[in-house]
């Protein structure tokens, strides 16, 4: 059984998700997170990552920074998170235990 996102309980739900995502940082509208990775691991995330994306129709925001791979979701203007942002953000957490798994 899914839980719903509408409604006063949005916050709840939210709050809640986003604590069983402890590595990731809210920023306004958006959840941010910093992964260390080496250049093979981060080919393999983005590349996994990018299904991932395309099949939620989100575009999260991924930048290669001094060994680190910086991954931002959500909106800059005044949308607040959406499920399928949240969604994501889980499913970069499976993506990148089995990349860092595999070596």
């Amino acid at each position: 059984m899914r839980a719903l996102w509408g409604g006063r309980m949005d916050r709840d739900y939210l709050s809640d998700a986003l604590t069983l995502l402890g590595d990731w940082t809210r920023e306004g509208q958006q959840i941010k997170r910093t992964l260390v990775l080496d250049d093979t691991q981060h080919a393999a995330l983005t590349e996994r990552l990018k299904i991932i994306a395309d099949a939620l129709h989100l575009r999260p925001e991924i930048r290669r920074l001094d060994g680190h791979t910086q991954i931002r979701i959500g909106s800059r203007d005044a949308e607040s998170l959406t499920e399928s942002q949240v969604t994501l953000a889980a499913r970069i957490e499976d993506v990148y235990r089995a990349v860092t798994s595999s070596n």
